[in-house]
């Protein structure tokens, strides 16, 4: 067997043709290692299966590749990582645990948690050394929660570098679309540093803008190909990077093929079945199969089973179809445990017709000059707190008020309006409410010109609203939100308008004309699922491993626990417990 990472050292200017990537042989029906998904966990754990000698296959059901992590923002949070470290940043894997501990508060067992501090920051390392992938830190990015012990303002989130996707060949034809959301104008390629330094307006924000386009725009040869960016952000570049690092390895990836049992011998996984094109298939795994093909989020009846009411598969942020728990429920028939099964990873959606899927509304709470209400016209959370937080608050409040909080509702002023995108809709200086698709007016966005004109629209107590709102500018002249502390710690402030005083969270709702957009109770996938232990092996109520099965990423019950303890905490652990599978598998497990 090769060394770990033997045949991972690839050269930039490496290429395969086509047919040794699309027009794979797909007569072969047995292979050491079967990867069921094509998110960034799954291809991180087929590089490093293939890097250990192995022959690997990866399957995919859709007709794309990179799953929800394709139009993610492609973030990873890695605690006491050596990018941070190379500019100086001081953290230790002491301080992490410290700070995951009181995140989790006891809800994951520690043995998975020191597993993930202990190879978060090598298997960064091993992909940055032996593949396409290059991050940056994200230095300014704070943990999402301050007020415990062990946060840093900053220097564990790391950013995607941007990829050039003309290296994908014909296989770009395969990627997941990134969402429109993810994109500069929709269509421009940015990190989250550039977005962050846009949308705080930080120094220099315009001139970083024109600088984005300009190279967009002058591109020419690849404008006459498509409208496309050449250049791949955020989660596209992740997942481009890691699909051109299986093509370096010659990994076949099968699309539509659609994973349906788990073949068992003797109490052992020993392969797949699958379907494609309406015949079902035997897949053969000699050493093991990993499962990373996403939670059960797209399934209206496992979400109306486990998650809390109202539910709705039509909320979630990810791509309509894929993610509907097969893996969960062939985990369960093998006898699999399970945990955290009521929860998700909650981020508040905006619906925009025509769109297969809703947006999820993260950096746009926190700018100054809009709030969020319920139906009663009143305030019930920090609308910068962390996507997570606010929607486990909206289904609170909903509990609280017999039902008045789902939908939500995010009210803001003409001026808030001119200067800060909401949802889709872009800053009213770029995009003036005549440009905007007539079919959205009392859909996406609701507009009177007054404060009660807009609540008759929206069915909201207009008495509230206008009490909150009368609060609320007095909190903007002071800069204290009495309420919510709104704006009083870095990570409220990180999407702030740095211009604005007092409070970069903070400025009054007064000029009209007055706006309002429905906020759904959604999310970016479900965090519960088949229990791993330290080693991603998926184990029984008893503790112990079913043999040659392993899960990952939303598959599995999240190494968090109930918690989002900050940027990329979905895609660090689910890369670092593939990386962890497929050194476990080599080691003869």
């Amino acid at each position: 067997m090769a060394a770990p990472g033997a045949r991972g050292n690839i050269g930039a200017d490496t290429h395969f043709s086509e047919a040794s990537v699309s027009a794979q042989d797909q007569s072969q029906t047995a292979f050491d290692v079967i990867v069921v998904g094509s998110g960034a966990g799954a291809m991180t754990a087929a590089i490093t299966a293939a890097d250990q000698g192995f022959s690997v296959l990866v399957v995919e059901k859709s007709d794309k590749f990179g799953g929800t992590s394709a139009i993610s923002g492609g973030g990873i949070w890695i605690p006491n990582n050596h990018y941070f470290k190379r500019m100086g940043g001081h953290d230790s894997h002491a301080l992490a645990l410290t700070y995951l501990r009181a995140a989790t508060n006891g809800r994951v067992d520690e043995s998975r948690l020191l597993a993930y501090l202990e190879h978060a920051p090598k298997m960064i390392q091993y992909l940055e050394t032996k593949s396409r992938v290059r991050y940056a830190v994200a230095h300014k990015y704070p943990d999402y929660y301050q007020h415990l012990p062990g946060a840093l303002p900053g220097g564990r989130s790391l950013d995607p570098e941007l990829f050039d996707t003309s290296l994908l060949g014909d296989e770009l034809k395969n990627l997941r679309t990134p969402s429109p959301s993810t994109l500069l104008m929709g269509r421009i390629a940015w990190t989250a540093r550039d977005a962050h330094k846009a949308m705080s307006k930080e120094r220099g924000w315009r001139l970083k803008i024109m600088g984005l386009m300009l190279r967009y725009q002058l591109d020419l040869r690849w404008r006459r190909k498509t409208r496309m960016d050449r250049r791949a952000g955020l989660g596209s570049a992740l997942v481009c990077s890691l699909r051109r690092s299986l093509m370096d390895r010659k990994v076949p990836l099968w699309l539509k093929t659609d994973f349906q049992e788990l073949v068992l011998e003797g109490g052992r996984v020993s392969g797949i079945v699958v379907e494609q094109g309406g015949r079902r298939r035997t897949l053969t795994a000699r050493k093991g199969v990993i499962f990373g093909s996403g939670g059960f989020e797209q399934s209206q009846p496992l979400r109306e089973k486990y998650l809390p009411g109202p539910t709705r598969a039509g909320w979630s942020a990810t791509p309509p179809g894929c993610n509907t728990g097969a893996a969960l429920l062939a985990g369960q028939a093998a006898g699999a445990a399970t945990d955290l099964l009521e929860w998700c990873w909650w981020a508040p959606t905006i619906a925009v017709p025509k769109e297969e899927k809703p947006r999820g509304v993260f950096a746009e709470r926190a700018f100054p000059g809009a709030i969020v209400v319920n139906s009663l016209g009143r305030r019930f959370v920090n609308e910068a707190a962390p996507y997570l937080e606010f929607v486990d608050s909206m289904y609170k409040d909903n509990a609280a008020t017999g039902g008045r909080s789902i939908p939500a509702w995010v009210i803001f002023d003409a001026h808030f309006r001119f200067n800060y995108a909401m949802g889709p809709l872009m800053p009213g200086q770029v995009m003036p409410d005549s440009r905007l698709r007539k079919e959205w007016l009392n859909s996406v966005y609701w507009k009177a010109d007054t404060l009660d004109a807009l609540a008759g629209q929206i069915g909201v107590d207009a008495a509230g609203l206008a009490t909150t709102v009368a609060q609320m500018n007095e909190y903007a002249r002071t800069g204290l939100d009495k309420d919510f502390a709104r704006g009083g710690n870095v990570f409220d402030r990180y999407y702030g308008d740095v211009n604005v005083k007092p409070n970069p969270c903070l400025a009054p709702i007064a000029k009209g004309p007055f706006y309002a957009m429905r906020l759904d109770a959604g999310d970016i996938g479900t965090k519960g699922g088949l229990l791993t232990n330290a080693h991603a092996q998926v184990v029984r109520p008893d503790g112990s491993a079913i043999p040659g099965l392993y899960a990952i990423g939303n598959t599995s019950a999240s190494v968090m626990g109930t918690a989002y303890p900050g940027a990329g905490g979905t895609l660090g652990p689910a890369m670092t417990f593939g990386y962890i599978a497929a050194h476990h598998i080599a080691q003869g497990a």
